[in-house]
């Protein structure tokens, strides 16, 4: 499965960013998004199962920010509003063949990343 993250780059503080995650199969794969900020650990943001049906989202950014797909477009999407200068990072898009995870090495399939800066 390859993964190209797209939709970054600079936002001011309460305002919105869609990011894309543009997939070559997503047939029966659940999908996840990850950021890292500057010197901080890869962190889970949120993720969906094949379906769509169900979503999981860390609590810092729930009633915040949505994921979504549309498997027909083999696209996965994160739509985040209210944007605070803490979800300054690199975001990274995810694949598993397995069980929806928040954890890392749940996914087996990675994104380049795609850069999102919010700024006061």
């Amino acid at each position: 499965v390859q993964l190209q993250a797209s939709g970054g780059g600079l936002a001011q503080a309460g305002g919105s960013l869609r990011l894309s995650c543009a997939a070559s199969t997503l047939n029966l794969y659940d999908m996840g998004w990850f950021r890292q900020a500057p010197g901080k650990e890869r962190e889970f943001v949120a993720a969906i199962n094949w379906s769509g049906a169900s979503t999981m989202h860390a609590d810092s950014v729930r009633g915040r920010f949505t994921i979504s797909r549309d498997n027909a477009k083999k696209m996965l999407y994160l739509q985040m509003n209210s944007l605070k200068l803490e979800d300054t990072a690199v975001y990274y898009c995810a694949a598993t063949p397995s069980s929806l995870s928040r954890s890392m090495r749940g996914y087996d399939y990675w994104g380049q990343g795609t850069l999102v800066t919010v700024s006061s």
